[in-house]
């Protein structure tokens, strides 16, 4: 039998959003606008929390979490996505990707964890109030943050594990803006079973368990809010409850769909128009909608505010 000659890539070309010259600038500027959103808002938040005692309780300290791990997650793919724009060759090399990958797992998922303690902590403040203080207790909220990120690294290592015994031969050209599972799977030269099964049973519990236990707890709290007497109580509490839906929807709607569909290069470039949500919008909208939008912040600002001026 002759030897098989086999080339082994030490870079990859991304594809990016789109291919078309003149998109190129506005997707730059439209992007670099919604990272500097983005992060500003979520470190904003981040000193606000840091810098008020009164904002140092357990939906503040997951909001906290929330906020890092919004910052760290835009910034493991936007700048390289950004220098997709207005770069010609568009590469990124085999090392880089590989740590692209596990970043990018760690942070989706801790974003999954981090989304259900906040639902957990909703849930028990509003359905459970008199046993607020003593179940979410300081000892409580750090245990939920060390599995959140146990869970996020031992997800990250599995599938990174499982990318590295991947060969990849001729073919370099990922059609993402980003290293992202499924393109790079489509490239391997060597058979990607064992990574296909990984993904179903690791992405399969990081969806289904924080999917469930958030619409549970926000079932629970629709139930308490249509009990509450006042028109105008009821109605606050269900914007806000409403908005905290329509986000943990984005964001695990547009995971599943990038995940869970066949390996076609339509099915790809779906997945990542639909990836543009969980790795761009949500975490956009993040500040706003649990946060910017709340009495407690906008006291605390203007209290940081008043105080630097003095």
């Amino acid at each position: 039998m002759d030897a098989v000659n086999v080339s082994l890539v030490t870079e990859f070309i991304l594809i990016g959003l789109t291919e078309k010259p003149e998109l190129q600038m506005p997707l730059f500027f439209l992007f670099l606008a919604m990272y500097l959103v983005t992060a500003l808002g979520n470190l904003c938040l981040i000193i606000l929390t840091v810098m008020n005692s009164h904002l140092h309780t357990p939906m503040y300290f997951f909001l906290f979490n929330l906020s890092f791990v919004d910052i760290c997650y835009c910034s493991v793919f936007t700048p390289q996505m950004l220098m997709n724009f207005i770069l010609k060759k568009n590469s990124i090399s085999y090392i880089e990707c590989m740590s692209q990958v596990y970043f990018f797992c760690f942070f989706v998922v801790s974003e999954c964890y981090v989304l259900t303690s906040m639902a957990y902590d909703r849930y028990m403040a509003i359905c459970n109030p008199l046993l607020y203080n003593v179940v979410m207790s300081p000892k409580l909220c750090l245990s939920l943050m060390f599995g959140s990120y146990f869970i996020s690294f031992s997800s990250a290592v599995a599938h990174t594990a499982c990318m590295l015994r991947l060969s990849f031969c001729d073919a370099n050209t990922i059609n993402h803006y980003f290293c992202d599972i499924p393109p790079l799977l489509q490239l391997s030269c060597t058979s990607t079973y064992v990574n296909e099964v990984v993904i179903f049973v690791v992405a399969g519990i990081n969806l289904v368990v924080p999917t469930s236990t958030i619409f549970f707890s926000y079932a629970s709290i629709l139930s308490s809010i249509l009990r509450i007497t006042s028109s105008e109580g009821r109605s606050k509490a269900f914007s806000t409850c409403s908005a905290h839906i329509i986000a943990v929807f984005l964001f695990f709607g547009s995971c599943a769909l990038s995940y869970f569909k066949p390996s076609s290069s339509g099915s790809l470039n779906e997945g990542k128009i639909s990836s543009v949500f969980y790795t761009h919008v949500v975490p956009m909208l993040n500040p706003v909608i649990y946060s910017f939008r709340n009495k407690d912040i906008k006291v605390a600002l203007r209290k940081t505010l008043s105080s630097r001026n003095i």
